[in-house]
């Protein structure tokens, strides 16, 4: 007979804290020791509040204006309409052949593996995605699978979400093996932010699947302030490092959380010094909700120009801005030299 504690044992640690994240504005405030003036704008039931423990205990107490609180705190911004800002600001209710399926540049899909993320991050460009149309549940991934046989163009595939690394290991590692039954496919990349919200997700049986297939792997991972990269997830990426795995970060430029040269510099020698690439730095897409965080592309531009005096071009990631439509990210400033 199987009890609620065999049940307990058998759940990796990962789930466990993904199970206990925080998704009550009020415990969050009580957590920081902040005033509970700020909880008005943090009611949202559209897209409620979640958030790691372990993410939490990085945030310094007692600041409301915390780089890592800004990224997870609802605020009354979010509720005012402003021109620009649209629910699909990428376009990809038109990049989608067929469901969950993303085909928008030359040589690599994306597939949609899932709507549930470890982290609620308040600019996420996907807030408004239409999962339960899309549709990104497993016995859908059948059409896509057929879609990528049929099209020996591409050969990279990229697993998103949500976040793939919320599903578990079995259903991911099956999807793996049928990916490397494609046989024009040669890379499998993983685009996530487990690692850095939730390091305990870099277990065994993740290592096992995304490095036992002939797919080669790859992982972009998703830090914004170098107050992220603390000890557990430091080791989480050297696992990764270790286990063969090529990584690289993309961070997006947000105010109030990364907007100066001083924490994107911090961010790229931090991310370098944990074997990850900086690889690109996305102005903010513009989806409604978001405006508060937009960094205009004058400022973007002083901004990388400062961080490239600063660290040797390899740190510097690429300034770009993505144009629903254009057959890739769009560059706004040259790359720095060596």
């Amino acid at each position: 007979m199987i009890t609620q504690m065999s049940l307990a044992v058998q759940r990796p640690l990962w789930q466990a804290e993904l199970a206990r994240a925080v998704s009550s504005p009020a415990e969050l405030l009580a957590l920081l020791d902040l005033p509970v003036s700020l909880l008005p704008g943090a009611a949202r039931k559209d897209f409620p509040l979640r958030v790691p423990r372990g993410y939490v205990a990085r945030m310094k107490p007692g600041n409301p204006h915390d780089a890592l609180l800004r990224q997870v705190l609802p605020v009354d911004e979010e509720g005012l309409s402003a021109e620009g800002f649209t629910p699909d600001a990428l376009g990809e209710h038109q990049a989608m052949p067929v469901a969950g399926l993303l085909h928008k540049y030359h040589g690599r899909a994306l597939l949609v593996t899932t709507g549930a993320c470890a982290v609620h991050c308040r600019y996420c460009f996907r807030r408004h995605f239409p999962y339960a149309e899309a549709n990104p549940a497993p016995e859908q991934w059948r059409a896509a699978l057929d879609y990528l046989a049929q099209d020996a163009s591409i050969s990279e595939m990229i697993l998103s979400g949500g976040d793939p690394l919320s599903l578990p290991d079995t259903r991911l590692a099956s999807l793996a093996e049928r990916l490397a039954a494609v046989p024009h496919l040669d890379t499998l990349r993983i685009h996530t932010r487990l690692p850095i919200v939730l390091p305990e997700r870099v277990d065994d049986a993740l290592l096992n699947w995304l490095t036992g297939t002939r797919l080669k792997p790859v992982m972009v991972v998703h830090a914004n302030h170098a107050q992220e990269l603390d000890g557990a997830v430091r080791s989480a990426l050297g696992k990764l490092v270790r286990a063969g795995v090529t990584l690289f970060n993309q961070s997006v430029l947000l105010r109030g959380v990364n907007d100066s040269v001083e924490a994107l510099a911090a961010l790229s020698r931090g991310l370098f010094d944990a074997g990850v690439t900086p690889y690109y730095l996305h102005l903010l897409d513009r989806v409604r909700g978001t405006a508060h965080f937009e960094v205009g592309e004058t400022r973007a531009r002083e901004l990388i120009a400062g961080v490239r005096a600063r660290l040797p071009g390899y740190l510097v990631p690429r300034l770009v801005r993505e144009i629903a439509g254009a057959p890739a990210k769009q560059p706004l400033a040259q790359s720095g030299a060596l």
